[in-house]
């Protein structure tokens, strides 16, 4: 088991991704824009002292297989997605402590000028 206090978080911001995701047909259709926040939780000490990539996290594998996940991706909920997320990272890194923060930038809905996001958690210690 992961000692927790040996843990250092890599936070990745504002990846920005076009998918297709909702509930209207248009937004099946066209597609829209989400942010997606990233927090994964890893021992970096061997990184930090030895200066090697092997003994960290390669964050671009994150940023590039969401990417491509998105593209592909036909869903109705972000609740949906946003387990499609977690699973790539898990399958990328293995079962290590995640977090994400995954926004709707524009959702479709009369009146409304904001967001909707949805916050989830993987793997965390209780």
């Amino acid at each position: 088991m992961m000692d927790e206090t040996s843990l250092t978080s890599i936070n990745i911001s504002n990846v920005n991704l076009w998918a297709h995701v909702g509930v209207l047909e248009k937004e099946q259709l066209l597609g829209q824009d989400f942010l997606l926040d990233i927090i994964l939780w890893v021992d970096v000490n061997d990184a930090a002292i030895n200066d090697e990539l092997s003994a960290t996290l390669d964050y671009s594998l994150a940023i590039n297989n969401i990417q491509q996940l998105a593209l592909g991706i036909k869903c109705k909920t972000i609740e949906r997605f946003s387990e499609c997320i977690l699973e790539r990272l898990e399958n990328l890194y293995g079962p290590i402590p995640m977090e994400i923060s995954l926004k709707k930038c524009t959702p479709p809905i009369d009146g409304f000028q904001g967001s909707v996001s949805i916050n989830r958690k993987k793997n965390i210690f209780p």
